[in-house]
């Protein structure tokens, strides 16, 4: 039976470029790193960047994402820090919550998130998505 999402595997063509943007500019904390690749944390979560040559760093045009949370109160000065840094951004946010669409330097797709699963619900109750069914009562 599954307990959680255990860690992310992000294939990287320049490890040194993705250790700086994932440590640095995103502030996920730096465990390890080694010729081949690096793990970064986050509290309960870990990021593994792994170096691949066959990795292609145009963006997929399907909407698969990574999505890192944020408070409410955070959310204006890191979306600041990564305009400063001219990171791209891929999309406008369409939904409930604070967010920000933006690609890391291989072109992974990335959203920071305010809000949670149950935030996502509550608004979901008020506005239903097309043919939507609620198998919960919260």
């Amino acid at each position: 039976m599954l307990s959680g999402l255990n860690h992310l595997t992000l294939a990287v063509t320049d490890l040194n470029r993705s250790v700086v943007f994932y440590g640095e500019l995103l502030q996920l904390r730096l465990e390890a790193k080694w010729g081949g690749g690096a793990y970064l944390s986050l509290p309960g979560f870990w990021l593994c960047l792994s170096l691949d040559p066959l990795r292609k760093t145009e963006p997929a045009a399907d909407y698969t994402h990574y999505a890192f949370s944020t408070s409410a109160e955070n959310f204006p000065a890191l979306v600041e820090r990564l305009d400063t840094a001219r990171v791209l951004s891929w999309r406008d946010n369409r939904s409930e919550g604070d967010s920000f669409y933006f690609l890391d330097p291989d072109g992974h797709k990335l959203e920071v998130h305010v809000g949670d699963l149950a935030s996502r619900l509550k608004a979901c109750r008020q506005a239903p998505y097309a043919a939507m069914v609620f198998f919960t009562d919260q």
